[in-house]
Formats: C-alpha cells, structure tokens, sequence
C-alpha cells in the first residue's frame, strides 16, 4: 500500500487572533477522527493557522481504505439446520440478508456465523466527503454573510484548497469550489498562489510572505525580539499572552523598536504599560535594573520595505494615547480619595441590588465579622498585636474609589491597579493600598491569588456579597448563562479558603453574614442553602480538576461537614485509604450504621448518652468501651484513623445483637451508641455514596 500527501486547508476574512489557536486544533481533531472512522491509516497530521486560514497536511496517507471484516452472529445451531443437518428457512434468511450464501456460514459455539469483508475503497473517493469537517466545526462567535443565511461561519470562507499529492480532489461548500489555489500575503504575495503539490505547500507560502507554521511564527518574533534586545542591550517584556496574540495577527512578522519622549515616564508605570500592551500589543522595554524605558518593541505584519514610515506611525499613536494619559492622571490629583469614593452613593451596582457605596457598606460588615470569627488565624498573625479594625475600617470606606478616577474611566482594565498607585501616593496605610488592588483578584478562576490578609478578607467579602445579592433577586446562573460571573465569583472564594486554610463554615458563617448584612423578610435558610449548593457545585469542578474519583467527590460534597478545606482533606484521605485491604471492610461497617439512619430518630451528639447498665452482650460492651475512649482528632485523616479501628467491633456488634429489639429502652441505648460513631462518620463522609468492590 503506497503512502501519500493530503493537503485541505480553509481560507477566509482575518479571524480573532484569540480564537485561531483553539480553531486550528479543531479542525486537526476533525480531520483525524474523519480519516479514522474511514479507516484511512497515515503517520501524522500537521497544522497551519494564521489569522486568513487554517489547514493540515496529512502526511503517510494510505491510498485506499483498510480492508473491514465483521463477524455477524446468526441464529442458534438448532434453528439454523434441520434433523438432517441441513440449513433452515432461518439460516438462508440470516445469509441472504447479509449479502452471502450459506456456504459462507459456519457453526460455533452452538451459533452460526459469517464474516462479511468490505474491499477499501481508494482514498481519492474517500477523501472529498471531508468537506463535513469544515461545514461542522464549531466557533465561539460566528457570522452570516451574503446570501447564506443558514449557514455561519467564524468569518466568510473565501477560497478552498485540497490536494492529493499533486492531484486536486474536489468538492464544493457554498459555491465555493476547492482547487490548488491558495492566497499569499494580502500586500506582499499573489492573490491567486498556485500549489503544485501538496508537500510544497509550507515552502511556496513563505516565498510569499505567509509563514503558516503557527508555532515557527511564534520562533522568529522570539528570536527578533531577543536579537533588538541585545543590539539595545535592554531587556523586553516577557509577556506570554501577548506573544500568542501577537502571533495570531501577523502572517510575516518584522519585529522593530519604537520610542516615545521620556517625558512619559512620569506616567504610572501600570498606565505606560497597559498603553503599550493592552491598547496597542507593543512589548514594554526596562533597562537591565527592570525600569522603564522610553522605547517598545512592536511587530508588523509584512518585511522591512517602509519600516521607518510604520515606526513612525506607531510611535504617533502611542504618544497619543499616552498624552490622554497624563491628562487623566493629572486630573485625578486635583482630587482627595475621599471625593471619589463619595462619589459611589451615586454609582449604579445594579438597579436592583443599589448603588456601589451601599455595596461597600455590606463588604465592610462583612470583613469585618469573618475577622471576628478569623482573628486567631494564621492569617492575620501578623496583626495579633495591632490594631486591624481601623484597616478594615479605612479598606472598607475607600477601595472601590477609583472607578469614579479619570484613568480608571478611560483604561477600565487598571481597576485596582491605580486605586493601589494612588492610595499609596495619597499616603494610605500600605496594608490598604494593596488590599484595593487585591480585592478584586483573582480576576480569573485561575489567576493568581492576593497574598495579604486584607486583600484576601477584602475579596472574599466582596465576592461573597455580589453572590448573595444576585440570588436575592433571583439572578442565579442556569446552564452556560452567566452573565455577571458568579461561577468565577464563587470559585474565587473557594480557591482562597482552600489557599489559607480558613475554618469558613458554610453553615454557621453564612447564616450569620445574612442576618446581619441582610435582614429582611425574606427565606434567608433557602437562601443560604441556595448559595451553599452553588458553592458545592464549583468545588465538585475544582476537585475534578485534581483527579479524584466521582464516587468520593460525591461522598464527601455530601458531609455533615460545611468547610471546604475539611470537604477537600477527606477527600485526599479516602482517596490515601482507597486501596487498603481494609477499606471495603471499614466503609461497609460504616454503612450498615448510616443506613440505620433512615429509621431511627435523631439524637444530638452533644446529649446522646450511652447507658453501660443497658448494655447485654460482649460485643455490644466492647463497641461500648472502644467509642466511650474514642479521640477523632481534628482532621479528616485523624477521624478515618480513628473510626476505621471500630469496624471490627461495629461487624461483631451487628453480628451478635438485634439493634430494633422490643425492649425499648435497650433499643434507644443501642441506636445512641451507634449514633456516636454515624455522626462522626457523616461529618468525614457520606460513605454509602462511596463505590466500593
């Protein structure tokens, strides 16, 4: 079987330069699965992507189908032949509808059989039905056009290229029919480049100014940027995100370094920054001691033919945005903090939740009773000998006072950043100023985490209010609906607990937060069940995120327990204790117990009394003796050590005595005793969701 090049590839308008990445592995995994579910073998599958296509070449393409064999299992022996061995009515049907004759039939097993072979096709039939992995793939937005307004697409198609080796194989989507044609760039190269075949491809793009290799596209505005570093011997931002952005715009890219007055360096530096990276996808430049220079590192898409003129160019509008800069900034300290932030009584948080100064006063209550109930943390160990009330105080009066500043209307995106810059210009205390910047992190549900203790009460307050507040007007998330973020809220919240091993009790401290932040008439226990079971839900995702198994996510999502890092210990603990021989004897001792649950009455393990007097049985004192001197410890590794000793004791107990006896009063000591050991069993786990062999 001889091996062959296919090459497809998808031309269209520029697509968003975040998107290109994730479409071209798409439509690499499409092409594969089609190829497999064909049985068409290759050796590998490359992908090229830049902002106008996408496409693969599939390298080691086998020139026709593998052969298919199946194995059809007929009717029994019985059925399928007579007294005198012939075949039946039963077994001609059974051939006849499989395409064979009988003596294609044979007997085992007490079953008749056939083999249905299929001969492969070639390739070249094959291979024009993989038009459907272009109508089929998927975007995140996508567009009608023209007159196809049942179909969308990232962007409109505008030409279709497939090649089989040197042969074109030919299909048609929209009218568009595929051909060797391909476009170079769209100033530098051919509109009409012509593919001889398809291993050519690559190398015919780049001589016209295409380099399709995402991957290599990315190696040389490395390897430019390195080399105008070390010409200037400065140093250039490292920026990863802006790199891959960078990247998915230009088809050639010519890296060069622009400069601006030095004059700007009185800016901020997160203002010089954000303009140059965010605004106009330029690297920042910083001597080797990391400070800011007057100069950037831009790339065009094209050679280096008129560089000179689009240096000059880009310089003229950085400068332009960095003078709306100083404008705003000089502005701004015309005005106290304090005028700003009393500007807030009359910012919108939403219309029917209130203004964002009513939104700080709940955070400030907020912070400041989870303090209360987090003074002796490691937290805030720091401060044990200080005074933090005022910080918490000062925080809560200010740290949103930068939404109303020139700078933050104009560069949203420095939120935070310059309430931090100029809290600290103001002379705030730096606890503070950090804590403005901090309370807002993580901004993404895995970015990073704040780091001080203010900053992190500050965030999980305000994250935590914004939460409640929706549900109160009945904005809870369903399905991929969204849209002020609570699921990135929440995980937050959770990440930042687990993070600093905070003892938030989802049952205790939240009914508390909503009786006294959040007085009205209200259900506050629907609601703080509601607001629990969302919290649960992000912390199933986290912990599927870590690998454990469903079975103990659910056992231990459905605790007793109301803390998450207790929720994420015992879930390492099962998941530790898993494969001892043991494990299946304890968790089934421990579920005859929760089982017994459903019919007994509840007893609080605070009053539960076990009267020895009432005890009739060797096993019933030795369970007795054993739980009476029974130390749980304090973590979920400690309560398993400790319980899974009993289930010997819990096995004999059940074996030797009726726990549902007539004698009433034996009956309750007997549930009692076994509700000592149920509860803290439940406060571990909800062992009976555990799967266990």
């Amino acid at each position: 079987m001889s091996k062959q090049q296919y090459l497809l590839e998808v031309g269209l308008e520029e697509m968003p330069a975040k998107y290109v990445r994730q479409i071209s592995q798409q439509f690499q995994d499409r092409v594969a699965n089609f190829l497999t579910e064909e049985r068409l073998t290759y050796d590998a599958i490359k992908a090229f992507a830049t902002p106008r296509r996408f496409a693969v070449l599939v390298d080691g393409l086998a020139d026709k189908q593998a052969d298919f064999v199946e194995t059809a299992k007929g009717p029994s022996e019985k059925i399928a032949k007579d007294d005198q061995g012939e075949w039946t009515k039963a077994a001609q049907g059974f051939a006849r509808g499989k395409g064979l004759s009988t003596d294609d039939l044979y007997v085992e097993d007490g079953y008749i059989y056939a083999e249905i072979k299929e001969e492969g096709k070639p390739s070249r039939e094959i291979l024009p039905q993989i038009s459907q992995c272009i109508t089929q793939m998927t975007f995140p937005v996508s567009m009608y056009w023209s007159t196809h307004r049942n179909f969308k697409y990232i962007r409109p198609i505008h030409w279709l290229l497939s090649l089989l080796d040197d042969e074109v194989l030919p299909f048609e989507i929209l009218g568009i029919q595929a051909d060797r044609y391909t476009r170079g760039h769209r100033f530098l190269g051919h509109d009409q480049l012509t593919i001889d075949k398809a291993s050519n491809y690559e190398k015919l793009l780049e001589r016209d100014f295409v380099i399709a290799d995402q991957d290599k596209r990315k190696e040389v505005i490395v390897q430019q940027i390195k080399d105008l570093a070390q010409t200037e011997g400065v140093q250039v931002s490292q920026d990863e995100a802006l790199l891959e952005e960078v990247t998915q715009i230009v088809e050639y890219p010519t890296a060069f370094i622009g400069s601006f007055d030095d004059k700007y360096l009185a800016l901020p530096d997160p203002v010089l920054i954000t303009s140059m990276a965010e605004h106009q996808r330029y690297f920042y430049v910083s001597d080797q001691e990391g400070n800011l220079l007057p100069k950037f590192v831009a790339v065009r898409n094209g050679n280096e033919e008129g560089l000179e003129n689009v240096r000059h160019g880009n310089e003229k509008v950085l400068v332009a945005r960095l003078e709306d800069g100083l404008f705003f900034v000089e502005e701004d300290k015309q005005e106290s903090i304090d005028d700003f932030a009393k500007r807030l009584s009359h910012v919108t948080f939403h219309a029917e939740i209130g203004t964002m100064k009513e939104k700080m006063d709940r955070v400030s209550q907020i912070a400041k009773l989870l303090y209360s109930h987090w003074t002796m943390e490691n937290l805030f160990a720091d401060y044990l000998s200080t005074d933090f009330e005022p910080l918490i105080e000062r925080t809560g009066a200010i740290y949103k006072f930068d939404l109303e500043t020139n700078i933050v209307n104009e560069f949203s995106e420095l939120q935070g950043i310059m309430g931090e810059y100029y809290a600290r210009e103001a002379g705030e205390a730096e606890e503070v100023a950090v804590a403005i910047r901090e309370h807002y992190m993580p901004i993404a549900s895995d970015a990073a985490l704040g780091q001080s203790a203010l900053g992190i009460l500050f965030a999980i307050a305000d994250k935590l209010d914004t939460i409640i507040s929706f549900f109160k007007i009945d904005r809870i998330p369903s399905g991929s609906n969204d849209p002020f973020a609570l699921r990135r809220q929440m995980i937050g919240i959770v990440r930042l607990i687990a993070a600093e091993e905070l003892p938030f009790d989802w049952d205790k401290d939240l009914k508390a937060i909503l009786e006294a932040v959040y007085p009205s008439d209200d259900d506050q226990v629907a609601l703080a069940e509601a607001v629990y079971a969302f919290m649960l839900e992000r912390l199933k995702n986290i912990l599927e995120q870590e690998g454990y198994a469903r079975d103990i996510i659910q056992a231990v999502l459905g605790s007793a327990s109301h803390g998450i890092n207790q929720k994420r210990a015992a879930a390492k603990t099962l998941a530790d204790h898993h494969e001892d021989e043991d494990f299946k004897t304890v968790i089934e001792s421990w579920n005859r117990i929760l089982n017994l649950k459903d019919k007994m009455k509840e007893f609080d393990i605070d009053q539960v009394t076990v009267s020895a007097d009432l005890l009739e049985s060797e096993s019933e004192e030795a369970l007795y003796q054993a739980v009476d001197s029974l130390y749980l410890g304090d973590m979920p590794a400690d309560y398993y050590q400790a319980l899974a000793e009993l289930a010997p004791l819990i096995e004999q107990f059940f074996e030797d005595n009726m726990v549902f006896t007539d004698d009433e009063a034996v009956r309750n000591n007997r549930l009692a005793l076994l509700e000592k050991i149920g509860q803290p069993v439940k406060v571990l786990a909800n062992t009976k969701e555990l799967l266990i062999k």
